[in-house]
């Protein structure tokens, strides 16, 4: 009967548990912090050993995020930080941490550094903890950024030859952007602090880059699409129109300055091009072909080069 009723109120505990919007935390490893940048903090050294530096012995702070000044708790997703303002060896120490939403700690009075982080979103802010009770919440001042891209008059890219950038809004004075979060997936909702960001929407692995700055509002999910004018290029060797691709070929493409911008191996040369003037050349055998073409937007094209001795180049061509 008493191994019984244990059961049952194990099962009981563990249900309130789960059900607890609140976390409490002592003193908690994050796995993967330690290169994360937070703002306001430079460097901190994460906890080692047993010893912890979060007690029972003082008031219990309880903490909470919002996106907005006027906006409601954040109820997961949270990442939460406790540090001591005091530098050791160059690093502040992480005395405690938590996952969730809201959440409760236990700690020595005094004065610490709180940082929470929502996505790439965050806010630190110094607190003092003394004996009594007591709340603290940290506006992060963040929303979302949802990115996708269409061809031109609309038609849908498969995602998976589509990805994000997202950069810094403000330049360098040499012109470099810190880069925030790269091979962002369209549709995916990146968490970013309030602010102007410089995105670069890639497509294929060539040349189809688009470029754009967008702001991203507090408490508001931003959706943004951009149009590419590009398409989809497979390029083959033939010895006559609608032949079979010639194997063990050599490509490669220039475009309309004359510049290298794609060199590839093999019968098929499959590959997503931005619109514009281009020439191909062939090398096959010692032998060497060459084609001009033309990438219209949206267009998907197969081109076919022929090798014939008519469209053959002579190797010594354009040598010194």
């Amino acid at each position: 009967m008493f191994e019984g009723t244990l059961r049952l109120f194990l099962i009981w505990v563990c249900t309130l548990l789960l059900m607890a919007p609140v976390s409490f935390a002592v003193a908690q490893n994050v796995d993967g912090v330690s290169d994360l940048k937070l703002p306001g903090i430079s460097s901190y050294a994460t906890p080692k050993g047993e010893t912890s530096l979060a007690l029972g012995g003082g008031g219990a702070i309880t903490l909470s995020a919002q996106l907005t000044d006027k906006g409601g708790d954040i109820t997961r997703g949270i990442v939460w930080r406790v540090f001591k303002p005091e530098a050791v060896n160059g690093k502040l120490p992480m005395v405690a941490s938590a996952h969730g939403g809201t959440a409760v700690f236990q700690l020595e009075p005094g004065s610490y550094l709180v940082h929470a982080s929502y996505g790439r979103a965050g806010a630190t802010k110094r607190i003092t903890v003394g004996k009594d009770a007591k709340r603290e919440s940290l506006v992060l001042d963040a929303g979302g950024l949802k990115l996708d891209a269409v061809l031109s008059g609309g038609a849908r890219i498969p995602p998976k030859k589509l990805r994000f950038s997202i950069y810094e809004g403000n330049a360098e004075p040499n012109g470099d952007r810190a880069l925030i979060i790269p091979d962002v997936e369209p549709n995916s909702v990146v968490r970013l602090n309030a602010g102007v960001y410089h995105v670069v929407s890639t497509y294929g692995a060539v040349n189809a880059v688009i470029r754009s700055d967008i702001r991203v509002e507090a408490g508001k999910l931003t959706e943004a699409t951009v149009e590419h004018h590009a398409a989809e290029i497979t390029l083959k060797l033939v010895r006559e129109a609608g032949g079979e691709a010639i194997a063990d070929t050599s490509w490669s493409l220039l475009n309309e300055s004359g510049d290298p911008i794609k060199e590839t191996v093999g019968a098929f040369a499959s590959m997503v091009l931005a619109e514009g003037d281009y020439t191909i050349i062939a090398k096959n055998r010692d032998r060497i072909y060459q084609k001009d073409f033309t990438v219209v937007a949206g267009q998907n094209q197969e081109i076919e080069v022929l090798a014939t001795e008519a469209a053959a180049m002579d190797p010594e061509e354009g040598a010194d």
